[in-house]
C-alpha cells in the first residue's frame, strides 16, 4: 500500500473515531451502556481515541520511513483537527431538534 493511500485511510480512520463517542451509549464504546452517557464521559473517550489516532499516525510513519520529532504544535494541531472531525457527531447528539412528543 503506498504512503497517499495509508493517509487516506488513517484520515478516515480518524473522521469515523473522531465521531464514535457521539454515536453510542456505551462507555469506552464496548464497556457497559450509561443511558444517558454524560458529556464528560464523551468528552473522555474523544481524547483517548484522538491519543489512539496519533499512535496510529506515528506507527504509519515509522512504517513509511524515518519518524520526525514533533513539538507540542504539531499535538494541539493533530488534537484541533480531531475535534473538527468530531463536530458531526457532536451536532447529531446534541444540537439537532427531535420532534415534539404528541400529547
Amino acid at each position: 500500500m503506498s504512503s497517499t493511500i495509508q493517509v487516506w485511510v488513517l484520515l478516515m480512520v480518524g473522521a469515523v473515531a473522531a465521531n464514535l463517542p457521539f454515536l453510542n451509549e456505551r462507555i469506552g464504546i464496548i464497556g457497559p451502556q450509561r443511558n444517558p452517557k454524560s458529556l464528560g464521559w464523551r468528552l473522555l473517550e474523544l481524547l483517548v481515541l484522538a491519543l489512539l489516532m496519533i499512535g496510529l499516525g506515528t506507527l504509519i510513519e515509522v512504517r513509511i520511513g524515518q519518524r520526525h520529532p514533533q513539538g507540542w504544535p504539531f499535538y494541539a494541531a493533530a488534537l484541533s483537527l480531531f475535534v473538527t472531525f468530531a463536530f458531526p457527531g457532536f451536532v447529531w447528539r446534541y444540537l439537532r431538534r427531535r420532534p415534539a412528543p404528541n400529547p
